[in-house]
């Protein structure tokens, strides 16, 4: 699902350099196992947040660990988050705290033919940093309709847009998407040569996401329809 083409924010330093196609590997972004698995390619970093619906953004508080479970949308090359401007998580990101948000979109199932090898297909993305907050109206508001967009594609053309009052009610962030890897395994169970002749089913079992029939709630009026996106 795209959002607005007008979401480029020239000249605030948000586009990477032209010709770059792969960000730089750091200690946090380095493999140890399965290096022909994970890169630092960005086509395959921005695929997988733009399909993604749902991130996990890690920090630490206090000496204790978060795993939040949230919205993430990318706008350019960042990826934007959203919550109460004066919750706890708003409060850690304005005083500077590291993250780690996750992504990651289910595949398959790999159905080996020995338990050790089962598997699954997927595609992740860590993402790794600080997050600023957007303190621009303007900026804060086209991020957030973007977020709309990447719901249902148009939708933010056929909606009220978010009024002062909801506008300063919400915190708006932004990681780069500069300290970034992308895993994944894709294939078909990697069976061993003995175990290859085993009466035992092996293949893939294809994991996709659906979109089910929209329902209406009770104020739509009688032919109203959800307009495609």
């Amino acid at each position: 699902m795209n959002g607005f083409n007008i979401f480029v924010f020239k000249g605030l330093g948000r586009v990477q350099a032209v010709g770059m196609s792969h960000l730089p590997t750091t200690p946090r972004t380095e493999a140890f196992r399965r290096k022909t698995r994970v890169s630092g390619e960005i086509a395959a970093i921005n695929a997988v947040i733009d399909q993604s619906l749902v991130a996990h953004l890690g920090f630490v508080q206090d000496g204790t660990p978060f795993v939040l479970p949230t919205n993430a949308w990318r706008v350019g090359d960042g990826l934007y988050f959203h919550f109460a401007v004066g919750g706890r998580i708003a409060e850690n990101l304005r005083q500077g705290a590291e993250v780690c948000a996750t992504l990651s979109i289910l595949d398959g199932l790999v159905m080996a033919r020995s338990a050790m090898h089962h598997s699954v297909n997927y595609r992740s993305v860590m993402v790794f940093g600080r997050a600023e907050e957007i303190v621009d109206a303007g900026e804060k508001l086209s991020v957030l309709l973007a977020l709309v967009d990447k719901v249902h594609s148009g939708r933010a053309a056929q909606v009220r847009p978010p009024d002062d009052k909801e506008l300063a009610a919400t915190g708006v962030f932004r990681l780069p998407i500069s300290e970034a890897t992308v895993k994944s395994r894709q294939g078909p169970p990697q069976d061993r040569a003995d175990d290859v002749a085993l009466p035992v089913w092996g293949g893939v079992i294809p994991v996709t996401q659906v979109l089910g029939a929209p329902q209406p709630d009770q104020h739509v009026p009688a032919g109203l329809e959800l307009i495609p996106g």
